[in-house]
């Protein structure tokens, strides 16, 4: 099983840039074409969250046509970006509208092979932080409880700790939410991984006995910056995207891959297996 990850697409309408700089239509443009062009093709990719930058209809319609030249089955969750009902007046997929899921929230539950992915809905709608609501949670446990057995990924948009860049910690899962997460992944020893986006970095922590791990964004990313004072600033540098590989034995293994095509491969070995120094 290989899952690709992407994550904070952040797309306008077309013509408008993020923050007055950042191309992302372009991006996505560049990120779907490597995604193509992987080999092994990954079996699904998972978008989590923040999909479009105001959560219009126009945004979610050229969404769906940068979307459209990719030639792997995609799975979109929200951020929150993202509104719920634009998504899904563009967007017809049935887990999308699947009505065994829970009222609004954009939630639901798919196999690749014997791994199960669990997608969760973490948006407060007009607010930056999240939340998982007793509602969103029961769901997951009773979709965890029916999984027992089988190897689990749980996806959210919002990370549930802290990773050090406090304005990012601002706008994380709320801390009681979060907890509430710990405790119920950790009841499950089951669960490989859980997957967030949201804070545009890789960044990885032990959670509830297993690792919980962000995926950088396909545009911008958020500066490093790891002082208690840092400043709420992007930087442009690589859009990248993750891979989720898992086998039987092993687990899984999560790969972090850049957009932008570099110089290479060049073989470290030459024909009489002689290393070129």
């Amino acid at each position: 099983m290989l899952l690709a990850q992407i994550t904070d697409l952040h797309i306008r309408t077309p013509g408008l840039l993020a923050y007055g700089r950042v191309d992302t239509a372009t991006c996505l443009v560049r990120c779907v074409e490597r995604l193509n062009a992987l080999v092994p093709c990954p079996d699904a990719v998972l978008v989590t969250g923040d999909l479009v930058d105001f959560g219009t209809v126009e945004e979610y319609r050229y969404l769906a046509t940068l979307l459209e030249p990719l030639t792997i089955p995609v799975y979109l969750m929200v951020g929150n970006h993202d509104d719920r009902a634009a998504l899904r007046e563009v967007f017809t997929a049935p887990y999308l509208h699947d009505d065994r899921t829970i009222g609004e929230f954009v939630q639901y539950a798919f196999d690749l092979g014997d791994m199960r992915i669990i997608a969760l809905d973490s948006q407060v709608p007009h607010d930056s932080p999240g939340t998982l609501c007793d509602a969103r949670l029961a769901w997951l446990e009773a979709q965890l409880d029916q999984a027992r057995g089988r190897p689990v990924i749980v996806a959210l948009h919002h990370p549930p700790f802290a990773t050090g860049i406090g304005h990012m910690d601002d706008m994380a899962l709320d801390p009681v939410a979060a907890s509430k997460l710990e405790a119920l992944i950790s009841r499950h020893p089951n669960v490989e991984r859980v997957l967030c986006g949201h804070v545009h970095r890789p960044v990885h922590k032990r959670f509830g006995g297993t690792i919980a791990s962000i995926a950088p964004s396909t545009a911008h990313q958020v500066v490093l910056d790891l002082s208690a004072d840092a400043p709420s600033a992007w930087v442009m540098e690589p859009g990248a995207f993750a891979l989720h590989y898992w086998q039987a034995g092993t687990g899984v293994v999560s790969h972090h891959a850049y957009v932008e095509q570099f110089d290479g491969p060049y073989p470290f070995f030459d024909s009489d297996g002689d290393l070129i120094d």
